[in-house]
């Protein structure tokens, strides 16, 4: 049996090796017949080779948002209106007529108020007095000036200030408590005066009495 199995090896190896003697024949006439493909030298492929990949592939590059905010700011608008110049401002100013420095004390009911022109107070409810209506108070107890002093004796004759009734209303509530101890009593009652607001447009009618000048 030993000697049958070392027979067989022998033949298969001597059939295998004439099987490589007669693959590289062929193979060898296969190098002759096809110059162009060498086997001696390993095949390399480089992707540069190749005309696809040769050039990078371009995107649309897309602005920076510096770029396109330096657009925007450089942009000026074309239709700018001038400043107006300031000796034209001062100018105005300058025409615009300035009220007399005068003032005047007088008497509304029994009470005495100093008035300037184009100011407004509060006086107690004037009666018969609309909104808007024009009055005289004629109970004139002084007028100043800057310079001169008309003082009434007690008032100043032909002298008048000037209003108009703007607002007919009431002042702010006044509380009346009423309390007795021992004997459960108390009262808690609010009250608001009537008023009217009065808007002084001029002092006349004082220049005829005689005035007392301040020494400067």
């Amino acid at each position: 049996m030993a000697s049958s199995s070392a027979f067989a090896t022998l033949t298969l190896c001597s059939s295998f090796s004439n099987h490589c003697k007669i693959s590289n024949n062929h193979h060898q006439n296969y190098i002759l017949k096809a110059p162009i493909f060498s086997l001696s030298k390993p095949l390399s492929l480089k992707l540069s080779s190749s005309p696809l990949i040769s050039k990078p592939p371009s995107f649309f590059t897309i602005p920076k948002s510096s770029e396109s905010e330096a657009a925007v700011v450089e942009a000026e608008p074309e239709n700018v209106e001038p400043e107006p110049d300031p000796a034209q401002v001062v100018e105005a100013a300058k025409e615009e007529p300035k009220r007399e420095e005068i003032f005047a004390v007088v008497m509304i009911g029994s009470r005495q108020y100093i008035v300037f022109p184009g100011r407004y107070l509060y006086t107690q409810r004037l009666k018969g007095a609309n909104v808007n209506d024009k009055i005289v108070l004629n109970k004139v107890l002084l007028v100043g000036t800057k310079t001169t002093t008309y003082i009434g004796k007690p008032i100043v004759t032909n002298a008048s200030v000037h209003a108009v009734v703007e607002e007919q209303g009431l002042n702010p509530k006044v509380v009346v408590f009423k309390y007795k101890k021992k004997k459960n009593y108390r009262r808690n009652i609010g009250h608001r005066q009537p008023n009217t607001r009065i808007r002084i447009t001029g002092i006349t009618g004082f220049q005829d009495y005689p005035a007392v000048t301040l020494n400067s």
